[in-house]
């Protein structure tokens, strides 16, 4: 099959973390990837192009992008882009017109700022190539057999992202989703017992009748479950 823009990257990435298993879940890795992506991409020329700053002048940032903004250390760039976001946000808290006539006092801000609280520039970003690389990862399974073979392959797959994976596949793949969910399921699933088991093991090691047996792989178990649970987002790619 010919590989795409989205394509590329899902067979990299899986080929990375199948090589490296510390490198974790390859959803999680590609997200961040294109975050980091992001984050630059927003601060450099692309800042000042009128269709973006009319974008981030409405979306804004959530808390989590706007963290990572401040630390990429471009506060100038940073600053133009508030500039004018702050400044049309102004004059649109303020009731104008017909509004302020008929008395409507305090009904612009709420609506206007509730707005905000659902919009990220960088996340909206993010979220429409993420949504095409999971796309791709189901068609890459279907059409290649080399990648079919990296799925096994993987450290493991995160909750959050094997849930998004099969809905995907769920409304792509007419026939066979069965085949799918079983091919994909199986590495989560000897992750998901082997965490029990480390877990499990962590917690019989905080009982005396075990303190002369041997840690294992359980030491990171709490940590690794968090991951496991939850997606390891908004880290820096190595």
């Amino acid at each position: 099959m010919s590989e795409t823009i989205y394509t590329i990257p899902v067979n990299e990435v899986f080929d990375a973390c199948a090589e490296d298993h510390s490198r974790g879940c390859p959803f999680c890795r590609l997200y961040n990837t294109l975050e980091a992506n992001e984050i630059d991409i927003i601060l450099g020329a692309a800042m000042m192009e009128p269709d973006i700053r009319k974008k981030t002048n409405e979306q804004s940032f959530c808390p989590t992008h706007f963290d990572q903004l401040l630390a990429a250390k471009n506060r100038l760039g940073l600053a133009l882009i508030l500039e004018s976001h702050l400044n049309q946000l102004r004059e649109e808290v303020e009731e104008h017109g017909l509004a302020a006539l008929l008395g409507k006092v305090g009904t612009a801000a709420p609506q206007r700022l509730g707005k905000l609280d659902n919009t990220c520039y960088v996340c909206g970003r993010i979220e429409y190539s993420f949504s095409r690389m999971l796309s791709n990862a189901v068609l890459l399974w279907t059409e290649d057999e080399e990648f079919r073979a990296k799925v096994p392959k993987q450290p493991y797959i995160c909750l959050p992202h094997f849930r998004m994976w099969l809905e995907v596949a769920q409304k792509e793949i007419r026939r066979g989703y069965a085949d799918f969910y079983r091919a994909v399921s199986e590495p989560v699933y000897a992750y998901f017992d082997t965490l029990r088991e480390d877990v499990s093991w962590f917690c019989k090691k905080f009982d005396y009748r075990y303190d002369n047996e041997p840690w294992g792989n359980s030491k990171d178990a709490v940590e690794r479950a968090r991951k496991f649970l939850c997606a390891d987002l908004h880290k820096p790619v190595r």
